[in-house]
Order: structure tokens, then C-alpha cells, then sequence
């Protein structure tokens, strides 16, 4: 039988899990509203609360279908749903993928049709994900006293501290977006991507910034995802023809 990374059988098995996620977080949420009135909470305040939660949940949710739409072109729609639906992110799940990927020979601007090579690819994306479940709940308290009396020893340090932590993190995705400039203009062009997205954040600081708009913090992540893929059309036509 020919593998598809479509078929009904992996929409079924996905659904459940999902649908399984779906029911925790419903309850979850009735224990929450219940131990909230038990409390005596004010009642507009927790109806104000889940209306800017639900509200706010909708910026990250434009990263998630995003990834999921780039990822469902060589992985089928399924896996990265299930993947960024339930415990991934854009940024380690297409990492994971594209290395897999590289590992044995193919990549993900194709299909993948080998029901081999689409196992490697989903043990590792699930595989690669487990030493931060095992190390949060075992280092996470300590880690976050550690930066915390950093922070209260000098703040200014600890400022310094978490943006190198987080400048480390992105250089370790660098390497994706410079790993083709050495075959001339045109593998550059996730470069030019790159800076074009970066400049939207710059500009969402700089209205949050400076004209106060603070809806704009929650949302400035996928306005430059969402601003970097449609640029990322004009860039490549513009550098394939002055390639040609």
C-alpha cells in the first residue's frame, strides 16, 4: 500500500489526541471558574479575564497555523499538527525536521513519500523534544531562583544575563539561515528574509515604544512572520532576476 502522510489514518489518530488536549483544557478551565467563585472572585473580573486570555491566545495561535502550513508541504498536514498543537514550537519543529531531513538525504522543499524517511523525521522531532520535559521539572526551579537572585543583586546584570541567554538560543538557529550563502545571490535570500522580519519587530517595538500601543508587545511576532513570509516573495523574485 502506498504511504501518505494524509490518509484518514493519520487524521484519526491525531484527532484523538488532540480532542484529548482539547477535554483537559476544558476542565481545567470549569475547575479554574468554580474554584475562582468559591473564592468569592468578582464575577466581571473573571469574565473579563477569560475574554482577554481568549483574546490574547490568538497571536501565538497565527504562529502555530503558520508553521503548520509550511511544514504540511513535505510532511503532510497531520504530524506538524498534531506536533505544534500539542507540545512544539515553529522554531524547534522546523529545526528538528529540516535536520532529519538533511540526515538522510532529502529535504523539505519536496514531499516525502518514503514511509522510512518520514519516521526518521517524526522520531526525532518527538525524541528531541523530551530532554526539556525531563530537565524543567527537575532544573527549572533552580534555574529560575538562580536568575532571580541575579536580577535582585543587580538588575542591569540580569538584564544582561537573559538577552545573552536569548541571543544564544537564536545564534543557534543561525546556521540554517546562513547555510546555503556559498552558492551565490540566491542563498542569500533567506538572509534578506531574515532582515526583513527583524525590521518589523523593530518597527512593532518602536510603535509600542513610542506611541504607547501595548496590544501591539502580544501581536509583534506574527506580524513579522506573517510580514516576512509575504516579503519573502517580492526579495526572491527581485534577486532571480538580477541572477538572470
Amino acid at each position: 500500500m502506498e504511504f501518505n502522510s494524509n490518509s484518514a489514518f493519520m487524521y484519526v489518530v491525531v484527532g484523538v489526541v488532540i480532542a484529548f488536549v482539547l477535554l483537559q483544557s476544558v476542565v481545567f478551565f470549569i475547575k479554574a471558574w468554580r474554584r475562582g467563585k468559591e473564592l468569592g472572585m468578582d464575577m466581571q473580573a473573571l469574565k473579563k479575564t477569560v475574554g482577554s486570555s481568549a483574546l490574547f491566545t490568538v497571536a501565538p495561535a497565527f504562529a502555530i497555523l503558520l508553521g503548520v502550513i509550511a511544514l504540511s508541504n513535505a510532511l503532510g498536514f497531520p504530524l506538524p499538527w498534531l506536533r505544534l498543537s500539542v507540545i512544539g514550537s515553529l522554531t524547534y519543529e522546523a529545526t528538528a525536521a529540516a535536520a532529519a531531513a538533511n540526515a538522510v538525504g532529502t529535504s523539505l522543499a519536496e514531499r516525502i513519500t518514503d514511509p522510512k524517511i518520514f519516521a526518521v523525521i517524526a522520531w526525532v522531532m518527538a525524541l528531541g523534544i523530551v530532554p526539556g520535559l525531563v530537565l524543567v521539572p527537575v532544573f527549572g526551579k533552580k534555574i529560575e531562583k538562580g536568575i532571580s537572585n541575579i536580577k535582585s543583586k543587580d538588575s542591569k546584570w540580569g538584564k544582561i544575563f537573559l538577552s545573552g541567554l536569548f541571543l544564544g538560543m537564536i545564534s543557534a538557529f543561525l546556521g540554517l539561515v546562513f547555510a546555503n550563502v556559498h552558492k551565490g545571490l540566491t542563498g542569500w535570500i533567506p538572509v534578506f528574509v531574515m532582515f526583513a522580519s527583524a525590521v518589523l519587530m523593530l518597527l512593532c517595538g518602536f510603535v509600542q515604544k513610542i506611541f504607547k500601543v501595548k496590544w501591539i508587545e502580544d501581536y509583534a511576532l506574527p506580524i513579522s512572520l506573517l510580514g516576512g513570509m509575504a516579503l519573502s516573495i517580492p526579495i526572491t523574485n527581485l534577486v532571480m532576476s538580477l541572477v538572470g
